[in-house]
This record gives structure tokens, C-alpha cells and sequence, in this order.
């Protein structure tokens, strides 16, 4: 059920009599949960028009049977409430609270509504303010029930949705075709994404519309940089593969930021009287130093899904400027720097690294690291220089102190591990052993990347000094790994790879994941391993926190079907009105009738698009069907007075 609100405000106190500069929070909140989100501050104004839109997502109990990783959890929706708080930015001092607007989640209808409403103290017991003194402010709620049928009626769009992978082009598919005609981010991208990641078709179709967008990117420098359908993807992807890469790189240095801030402001016109500029400065260059050295040694923990992507990025970037030595690079920065690292640190609380957002100097604080660490990782000023990033002279004069080759060596060497395209040591997975004098010999199979069905029979042997693997038993190794090298050895979750027995032997270059025949033979590696390794301290140590390496969502397809569906359908008019554009464009091959009747869609093939279209509304309309007879059903054998059947008017 999502829920999402507008809202401006009108007659807002006045802060020692002037105008306020004033923000608004919107959280949802329960006995389990408080989700925050914040807008953008208005500066002097005591009328706001903020104008933003919110998406929260909760869950009735009967839904999911046990905690998702992408943060829907079952609730109690009896207890969940809308809660918006006004503010006044208190530009580096506490900020004022002005109002607040408290709406219980089980009032609201199924229907949007907008409405004004009185700010009131806080938690009603403030005596010191009159609510009439606070100002008012109007919402414009939707609220939206999803009901799931048996999962056998979603099987036809479902098809459709993981088909679109294999349409060509790309954008006469129905996963496409769902973008083109819902145009907002929240609504579409969601499901969309967790779906075709529920059925590991996000690579594919990822992949494929990239493809279609660099057909029209002319720079270099443009790549991957507008709000595109491949950009909003890989957003929501990353935010839900890379939970837990945040948790174990970022989360220790934002606590440490938030919890014990020390003062950063560099802007001269900020600063004050008592202030030490250079002392705010070197506070300023020790968290981006820490920031930075966090992310640039974190591929190790680069979830599988994102390397993979990142991977195929940056071959189809290489493959469409052949002569930027760079694009390669910045393909992939632009992603994993700019849109995800960046973000997560100006913001930690909307990527659950943080329980609020920060008061207003850690959130300054916060945002000239971020603009540090994206000019840091920003491989596509590598030609010119990186000064020119900053439109503020302060934060000129602070990135000086970064120019020095160890920074931008220390970029490449971590993109080249989280994308690299080139074939590394197979990933194995054993089938037999034989044991002779100290000697463990294992006869495998590798992949070249994790998740492809790619293997390759190798014969592994481990001594007191190395590791090795061999194509051929008593042939000389190709590959081999001192001992003294290995970093970690640890036992991964079936869910890891979808393959029991599995383990995996961390060194100080790459990573080796190995599946026994049996949990004996894994068992005996294990501990051989650890053996071999007891002169280092580290090496049987418990690298992952109990996480597998390769992250297993659990996501409702048939829910996340439904929602796609209720898209298609409250945009019936629109798909329709593609049709008739393609028909047009099909047929008459000539002048079409009004620009606005397909100026807004992407139509590469008029002839696949019109196929794909009457499909998409054939399963749609057979959907709707099987919706309104189960309201009927429902309608009818309801208990009268029951939730399902309420009684409408009074009781006399």
C-alpha cells in the first residue's frame, strides 16, 4: 500500500520577526518503525510551496511471512500514523520547531484527497503555543490497497514483463512500454526492478536499455548523467542489493560523524568570530580521508549484482567512445560514486544508516564530504581539472589538498575490481578429493564471473605455502595463492550462490569461491585452509557478518505483478493512446495526426510496439476481470458488519 503527499503552508510564525526558512519532515511511524523523510528548505517565506512527493510502503501481516531485506515488514496498519513536522532552519543552531499534522494510516480512505490542516504543538500538550498561531498546511494524500489474487492469474503479464529482455528493440517490450506510460519514479521503477531481480532478468534488461541510451548520448562526458530509465533502475537497484555494502562500509564512519561531530564548516561567510578556519578544515580533510579510504578499499563487499552490472556498463561505455581512455571509468563512477555513495552519505537516513536525518551542522558537515567524495571518484574530469567541479572557491582551495596521484590511482584500482571485464581466477566448485602426504588435490569446475553458467574442470592443490589450481592433474599451475596471503576462510549460506557446500578464501587480490561435493569434503577444506593459515591472525575470522556474499531479496512477485497491473490499468487511456500512434505511424507512414499524440513516446518499431501494446491490454483487461468478479464474490460473502462488509449508517 503506498502512501504519498504534496503540501504547501500558509502563515507560518515569524522567527524574531522576520520570515522563517522552513522544512518539513514526513514520517511514518509505529510501534516498529520511523521512516523519515525531508524536504528541501525554503528560504524566507512564511507561505512554503514545497510541493514534494513522498512514498512509504507498509504491509499488512497476512502479506509476507517474514522480514523482506528491502524494508517492508509486516504491520500492524491499525497502528502506523502520518506524521508531517515544520521547521525552521536553523542554519548551523538547533532548529526551531514550528508545527506539526499527526494522521492515523487507518482513517485514510482509497481514494486521494487534498486537505488543510492546523499545525498543532507538539504532541498537543504545549501549552506555550496556540494552534491558531502556528499556521496550517494541506496535504494531498493517496492511498492505495493492493489485493493480490492466486499467483497462476498474474502468470500471462508476468511473462510479458520477463520477456521484454528478449523483445527488440528494447523499447517495444512491455517492460519499457510500463516506463513510457508511467512517468513517475516511484510508482514504476519499484516494482519493476524488484521483480525482474526476483527472476534474474535485471542484467538483461538493464543492459538492453542502455544500449538504447548511449545510441543517443554524443558526449562522453553526458554518460549516464540524466534522469533515464537506466539511471532510475540502477538507483533502486543499488538501494536494495547494496543495503548491506553501505552497512559495513559507510555506517561506522557516519556514526562516528553524527554521533561526535566535530565543526567542518569551510565557507568564510559562514564561519564565525570564535571560529578556526584551518581547524575546521584539517576536521573536514580526516573525514574525507576516512570516507574516501572506506569506499576505495570496500570492493571486496561489492555485491555480486552490482559488479555485474557495473561490468557491462562499462563495456558497452568503452564499445560507444572508443577513443576516451577514461569513459570506461567514469560509466561506472558516475554510478557507484555519484549516485550511490554521494547520496548515501549527504542522506543516511533514506538509505537506513541513520534512524533521522541529521541536525542541520552534521548535515552540513555531510554535504561537503559528499561533494568532496563525487569530485574524488569522478573519473570523467580526469582530462581537465577536477577544480572545476566546484562552483565555490572554499571548496577550490580545500580539494588542493588532494591533488596528488595516490587518490586517483586509488579510484582506478577500485573501479577496475567492482567492474573489471576481464577474466579473473575461475570461481570453483569441487567434485572429487584425493589426499597424498599433506597435499590436497581437488578436481573442479570454475565459473569467470559469479551467477554465469560458465565452468572450466581445474585440479586444486594446497600446501603449507600456497594454493594452487592446475588444468590438469600433475601439470604445472595456473594460478596459485601463498598462504600467507589469504586473509579469511569462511562457510557461505546456501542462499549465497543457490548451491549448498559452498566457501570462500579471501586474499589480498581477489576473492575464491569454492563448492564442495559434499559438506564433509567442504568441511575437510575448511579446516585444512585454516590450518594452513594459523600463523595469520585473520585467517579464520568471520568476514561477512553472518551476510551471504551474494545478497538474497525476498520479494512477493506476484505482489510487485499486481502493482504492476493496477499501473497498467489507471494508465489504460495512455496505452491506448500509444496504440493509435503506432497504428498511425504503421499504416500511413506519412504525416501523423497531432504531434502531442506521440511526441511523448519512444517508438522505434511501430510495428512491435503495436504488437506488444494490444497484449499488454488484453492481459489487463482479462485481470480486471478476474479484480471485479473477486469483488463481487468478496461483496456478497462477506459477514455483514465484518472489516471486509462494514455496515454503512447508524445503528438505531
Amino acid at each position: 500500500m503506498p502512501f504519498r503527499c504534496l503540501k504547501e503552508c500558509h502563515g507560518l510564525p515569524l522567527i524574531n520577526g522576520q520570515n522563517c526558512d522552513p522544512y518539513a519532515t514526513v514520517s511514518i511511524v509505529g510501534p516498529s518503525r520511523n521512516d523519515q523523510k525531508k524536504t528541501k528548505v525554503k528560504k524566507k517565506t512564511s507561505n512554503p510551496q514545497f510541493n514534494e512527493t513522498f512514498y512509504f510502503e507498509v504491509t499488512r501481516s497476512s502479506s509476507y511471512t517474514k522480514k523482506s531485506q528491502f524494508q517492508v515488514e509486516e504491520e500492524d496498519i491499525e497502528k502506523l500514523e502520518v506524521r508531517v513536522d515544520l521547521w525552521n532552519n536553523g542554519n548551523l543552531v538547533q532548529d526551531l520547531f514550528l508545527g506539526e499534522v499527526k494522521i492515523p494510516v487507518k482513517t485514510l480512505g482509497s481514494d486521494s484527497f487534498q486537505a488543510w490542516y492546523l499545525l498543532q504543538p507538539r504532541d498537543n500538550g504545549n501549552k506555550s503555543s496556540k494552534s491558531e498561531d502556528l499556521g496550517s498546511l494541506r496535504l494531498n494524500i493517496c492511498y492505495s490497497e493492493d489485493w493480490v489474487l492466486p499467483s497462476e492469474y498474474y502468470a500471462p503479464l508476468r511473462n510479458l514483463l520477463l520477456k521484454s529482455t528478449e523483445v527488440e528493440p528494447v523499447s517495444a517490450s512491455t517492460a519499457y512500454i510500463l516506463a513510457e506510460v508511467c512517468r513517475d519514479k516511484y510508482d514504476t521503477i519499484i516494482p519493476l526492478v524488484r521483480l525482474l531481480l526476483h527472476h534474474h532478468k535485471l542484467v538483461q534488461f538493464i543492459t538492453a536499455v542502455a544500449e538504447l541510451e548511449l545510441k543517443d548520448t554524443q558526449e562522453a562526458n553526458t554518460i549516464f548523467r540524466g534522469n533515464s530509465l537506466v539511471t532510475r533502475c540502477l538507483d533502486e537497484m543499488m538501494k536494495i542489493v547494496g543495503k548491506h555494502y553501505l552497512k559495513v562500509t559507510l555506517k561506522p564512519i557516519l556514526d562516528e560523524i553524527c554521533e561526535n561531530p566535530k565543526p567542518c564548516e569551510i565557507d568564510p561567510l559562514k564561519l564565525k568570530e570564535a571560529d578556526t578556519a584551518e581547524i575546521h578544515k584539517e576536521n573536514l580533510r580526516t573525514y574525507v580521508d576516512k570516507v574516501f579510504g572506506t569506499i576505495v578499499e570496500s570492493s571486496i563487499s561489492c555485491p555480486t549484482l552490482m559488479c555485474d552490472v557495473f561490468c557491462t556498463l562499462r563495456s558497452l561505455a568503452a564499445e560507444r567512445f572508443p577513443n576516451d581512455p577514461h569513459v570506461q571509468y567514469s560509466a561506472v563512477s558516475s554510478f557507484v560514486f555519484l549516485r550511490f555513495f554521494a547520496v548515501a552519505v549527504v542522506s543516511p537516513h533514506t538509505f537506513h544508516l541513520r534512524p533521522h536525518h541529521p541536525d542541520a551542522q552534521t548535515s552540513r558537515t555531510l554535504t561537503l564530504i559528499s561533494k568532496a567524495i563525487q569530485t574524488l571518484g569522478s573519473w570523467g574530469s580526469l582530462s581537465k581539472s577536477k577544480l572545476s567541479s566546484f562552483k565555490e572557491t572554499f571548496m577550490c582551495e580545500f580539494f588542493r589538498m588532494f591533488q596528488e596521484e595516490k587518490y586517483t590511482e586509488a579510484v582506478k584500482k577500485f573501479l577496475d575490481e567492482v567492474s573489471s571485464t576481464e577474466s579473473k581466477e575461475p570461481n570453483v566448485r569441487s567434485e572429487a578429493v584425493h589426499l597424498k602426504e599433506g597435499e590436497m588435490y581437488k578436481r573442479a569446475q570454475g565459473r569467470t564471473r559469479i551467477g554465469k553458467k560458465n565452468f572450466k574442470k581445474r585440479w586444486f592443490c594446497l600446501t603449507s605455502k600456497e594454493l594452487t589450481y592446475h588444468k590438469q592433474q600433475d601439470k604445472e599451475p595456473i594460478y596459485s595463492v601463498p598462504v600467507r596471503n589469504i586473509l579469511a576462510v569462511e562457510k557461505l549460506d546456501e542462499n549465497s550462490f543457490n548451491k549448498k557446500n559452498m566457501f570462500q578464501v579471501i586474499h589480498v587480490e581477489k576473492t575464491l569461491y569454492v563448492q564442495a561435493n559434499n559438506c564433509v569434503e567442504a568441511s575437510e577444506w575448511i579446516e585444512a585452509l585454516c590450518r594452513a593459515t594459523s600463523e595469520n591472525t585473520a585467517g579464520c575470522t568471520p568476514c561477512t557478518a553472518g551476510v551471504p556474499a551474494d545478497i538474497q531479496i525476498e520479494i512477493d512477485g506476484d505482489r510487485e505483478t499486481e502493482r504492476i497491473y493496477s499501473l497498467f490499468a489507471v494508465n489504460m487511456p495512455k496505452l491506448l493512446k500509444m496504440q493509435e500512434a503506432c497504428g498511425s505511424i504503421a499504416v500511413y507512414q506519412g504525416p501523423r495526426k497531432e504531434p502531442d499524440d506521440y511526441s511523448n513516446f519512444t517508438i522505434e518499431d511501430s510495428v512491435a510496439t503495436f504488437q506488444t501494446l494490444q497484449q499488454i491490454i488484453s492481459v489487463v483487461e482479462k485481470l480486471s476481470e478476474h479484480h471485479d468478479r473477486y469483488r463481487k464474490k468478496r461483496s456478497s460473502s462477506a459477514k455483514y458488519g465484518s472489516e471486509e462488509n462494514p455496515i454503512v449508517g447508524k445503528i438505531s
